[in-house]
């Protein structure tokens, strides 16, 4: 049986993230020599992401780990929801970024990346906030040196206005049950329980995980209007559907 290549990316990553959640899934990942990718948030103004006291070792321990073989994104400016914008992957009803004029989306972009640099990080890879961006959000990464997103839906990395890329699951189950390609595992180290972490534990021990740097080097083939327009209704699926499960379980 085909074996979807897996990698695994780690949302929310700020200096008062959930340290002991951090930490304990980062020897995790040491254990299993996993190598994954690292959302940062520059400068976070988001008070649900403030859960433990500010690391005073936080810049020294990314610059760690990314000197060990981890990969790094910039992972909005703030992490403050501007609006109610879906963008162009509407997984989420909520963006720092779709639906803000180019100038207010620029001075975002030009602000988080100062102040990565400022501390040493330096990456041409963009996360979104709740997953939302539009085609300005593309356009300005381009212009201030970004050539890379991690999100989408697909089997492959693909390109689309310039941009490359690198697809997430849209179901953590289907991606472990087979078939081919290479998708991105999300991880919320914040919110993790007992029981995510004894999941992951087995996934890291049953499957080969690859190295975000090693996807980063495949090259991203043209997405077509089809492709896009499959991506916008299948993400637009997941939101109702996980909405449907929260009102099952309220």
């Amino acid at each position: 049986m085909k074996c979807m290549k897996l990698t695994i990316r780690l949302d929310d990553i700020t200096a008062t993230m959930h340290r002991e959640n951090f930490d304990r899934f980062i020897a995790l990942c040491d254990t299993y020599d996993v190598r994954p990718l690292l959302g940062v948030v520059p400068e976070n103004r988001d008070e649900s992401l403030a859960i433990d006291p500010p690391m005073e070792d936080f810049w020294e321990r990314i610059r760690a780990l990314q000197s060990a073989g981890y990969s790094v994104a910039m992972h909005g400016c703030y992490h403050i929801y501007t609006s109610e914008s879906g963008g162009l992957f509407p997984l989420n009803h909520l963006s720092e970024f779709a639906g803000l004029s180019g100038e207010d989306q620029e001075a975002l972009i030009r602000t988080g990346k100062s102040i990565l640099e400022s501390h040493g990080i330096v990456t041409d890879l963009f996360m979104a906030p709740a997953h939302s961006y539009d085609k300005t959000t593309l356009r300005v990464l381009k212009e201030n040196g970004f050539t890379r997103i991690t999100d989408g839906f697909g089997k492959h990395p693909y390109v689309r206005d310039g941009i490359t890329f690198y697809p997430i699951s849209f179901r953590r189950s289907s991606s472990l049950a087979g078939g081919d390609g290479v998708t991105t595992l999300v991880v919320h180290p914040n919110t993790m329980t007992e029981e995510e972490f004894a999941i992951y534990e087995e996934i890291f021990r049953t499957h080969r995980i690859l190295p975000y740097s090693d996807y980063l080097s495949m090259p991203g083939a043209p997405r077509s209007f089809p492709g896009n327009l499959k991506e916008y209704l299948m993400a637009d699926l997941k939101r109702r559907l996980v909405q449907r499960g929260n009102r099952k379980t309220s």
